[in-house]
């Protein structure tokens, strides 16, 4: 609800943390009339997005990329590469030039909103006020008629693993190493140790994941996980699944990491991915009426409100899909409602890109789901390889996924697997949110040659087949 001339309160939306799903927050309340503000540590405005997750990461993958030449390999033969000798000094100057050119976008965005920044870390004091305490300014109180808590997660720590940013690394500190290690055990196959596991192994890097679980990314589609499982192999990746961790032992020559199974592994570094952990420790939310799970985590309702009504809680803080892309929009939804301000949303449709080498991306249902639930459907399949494109960029691995209900003939999935996937992975789910058929990616002329023929090769696929069962008359 708008606020009275006569409010109590300092600002009519207060949002903690600037990463993501607090910018969106305190801009779209901005946008509404409202007075927003956002507290936020001065060295990490941008939040984790920016500073040490996602920009650093995938700047990293595209230094990767284009210094190692893989993606040219196709073409100029194995041994083809940009730089031979690639330092970490090459990889780091791209990511720091990116992150600090993002930083002044969002210091922009929010000035240019009138949105206030206000530098410090917060704590409640009760549920509508804010202690501030900035590192050498004191504290000071901000309240607020409505909050938006988004200050993000941190890498979680095994209490049994003592990491020393050296030899042993969580995904924060692998961007500070000193040297790219020649061997790598990346424990946990979830998508930042898959993502940072094919980034290392594409420079020349050893790198063995080991993984409780059976499998990795166990939420795509399989047939994609096991390509992109072949590829990261054939880049000299090992693979340990259904192995644990007992202990890690490191010293100035390396580490040795010794599995529950009894095996060990040499290596010059090891870095956890062994989930996030919400940053919610010294939020003092029992003095705002709130609790956090074990993992850091709070519990929010369809809107993002929390168990106490005018306080939210958006982005990774309240846990899966934990994107950046998801948190945006639900900094944008939580600010509405916060402001009765109406709203609607395709969220159900949100697309999933994971940043390894190749890409993966997706939007819908895998096929394991509509099995499991009975739904009838076909694939359609295309592969990079039989694309004038894919030839052109040296892509002969890529393939694209549609999976086509049989009887209303609508997209129910689409599943992309190599070079731009998070970029082609947009039109299905464009198809998907307007109700479309295959029919109309049948129909659809695509600029030739592009990756984009992908979707009418696959669909012509998924429509060909439905049409040889038609002809039985079942």
């Amino acid at each position: 609800m708008p606020a009275q001339p006569s409010s109590p309160y300092d600002y009519d939306l207060l949002v903690l943390g600037s990463g993501p799903g607090g910018q969106k927050a305190a801009i779209a309340a901005a946008k509404l009339g409202r007075r927003a503000a956002v507290v936020e540590r001065r060295s990490m405005v941008g939040g984790v997005c920016i500073n040490t997750g996602t920009i650093p990461s995938k700047t990293l993958r595209e230094a990767v990329l284009y210094l190692t030449g893989l993606n040219q390999r196709e073409m100029y033969g194995q041994n083809y590469r940009v730089k031979d000798d690639i330092a970490i000094g090459d990889l780091t100057a791209r990511t720091q030039h990116v992150i600090g050119r993002e930083i002044e976008v969002v210091r922009s965005q929010l000035f240019r909103n009138g949105v206030d920044l206000v530098h410090g870390t917060g704590r409640f004091v009760d549920p509508h006020t804010v202690a501030v305490r900035a590192e050498h300014d004191g504290e000071r109180l901000v309240s607020a008629d409505r909050v938006v808590i988004a200050t993000g997660t941190s890498p979680a720590h095994p209490p049994t693993i003592q990491f020393d940013d050296r030899r042993i690394l969580d995904s924060d500190g692998i961007l500070h190493l000193d040297e790219i290690p020649r061997s790598l055990v990346v424990v946990g196959a979830g998508v930042i140790g898959i993502e940072y596991a094919s980034m290392f192994a594409a420079l020349g890097c050893r790198v063995t994941v080991v993984e409780q679980r059976d499998r990795m990314l166990d939420f795509c589609d399989s047939e994609v996980t096991e390509a992109l499982k072949f590829h990261l192999r054939d880049l000299s990746v090992t693979f340990r699944f259904g192995e644990t961790v007992e202990s890690v032992v490191a010293n100035d020559r390396g580490t040795v990491t010794t599995l529950a199974s009894g095996k060990r592994i040499p290596a010059d570094a090891v870095m956890y991915s062994a989930g996030r952990q919400g940053a919610t420790d010294e939020l003092d939310l029992e003095k705002a009426g709130l609790t956090a799970d074990k993992r850091g985590r709070i519990e929010v309702g369809p809107s993002f409100q929390t168990s106490v009504p005018h306080i939210y809680a958006v982005g990774d803080v309240i846990g899966f899909p934990a994107l950046a892309a998801t948190s945006m929009e639900q900094g944008r939804l939580a600010a509405y409602h916060a402001c009765g301000e109406p709203a609607n949303s395709l969220v159900a449709l949100q697309p999933i890109g994971i940043y390894t080498i190749p890409e993966i991306s997706y939007c819908g249902q895998t096929e394991d789901e509509l099995t499991s639930t009975s739904v009838p459907y076909e694939v359609g399949i295309s592969r990079y390889r039989e694309l004038a494109r894919g030839q052109i960029i040296g892509d002969s691995y890529g393939m694209l996924k549609l999976l086509v209900s049989t009887t209303s003939r609508r997209l129910l999935g689409v599943h992309v697997f190599g070079s731009h996937a998070t970029e082609l992975v947009h039109l299905g789910q464009a198809i998907m949110t307007c109700d479309g058929t295959v029919d109309q990616l049948v129909d659809t002329v695509f600029n030739y040659p592009t990756l984009s023929e992908a979707y009418k090769v696959a669909a012509l696929d998924a429509v060909n087949k439905m049409r040889a069962v038609a002809r039985f008359g079942l």
